[in-house]
């Protein structure tokens, strides 16, 4: 995004330069943009605990509907602060089918995006669709 910036006020000046080649030597000089506030860290790992069995192997796919969710979140700035907004997405369709926003990043915000989620799934009467759900 700054390399793009750098070269449109270059093109502005009259240099022609390929938008690669500032990307290039910006890369190569260590040159980047400012980034105001402070860094978000949406997760902090506790050594002290022994981290969740990864049961889907990284392949975040499913034959049938309902079967397989992910959930994540992650945050976005606002001019009033930050907001952390949760999601659970169906790898089959990658439809979201809950999502949560919290101001504070506790535990509570992911569980309710999965209860929304099956809240969702229950609403639209899809009891064929039931099984073993592997949530992620």
């Amino acid at each position: 995004m700054w390399a793009r910036k750098v070269w449109r006020e270059l093109q502005r000046q009259g240099h022609i330069v390929a938008r690669c080649t500032v990307e290039r030597l910006m890369r190569e000089l260590g040159v980047s943009g400012a980034v105001r506030g402070k860094k978000v860290i949406t997760t902090i790992p506790d050594g002290s605990v022994e981290r969740a069995p990864d049961l889907l192997d990284r392949k975040f796919v499913a034959p049938p509907p309902n079967r397989c969710w992910a959930a994540d979140f992650t945050h976005v700035s606002t001019w009033s602060g930050v907001v952390y907004v949760a999601f659970v997405v169906d790898t089959f369709s990658r439809r979201i089918v809950g999502w949560a926003a919290a101001l504070s990043k506790e535990t509570r915000l992911v569980l309710d995006a999965l209860d929304i989620a099956l809240w969702q799934r229950d609403r639209e009467e899809q009891p064929h669709q039931r099984g073993e759900l592997i949530h992620h």
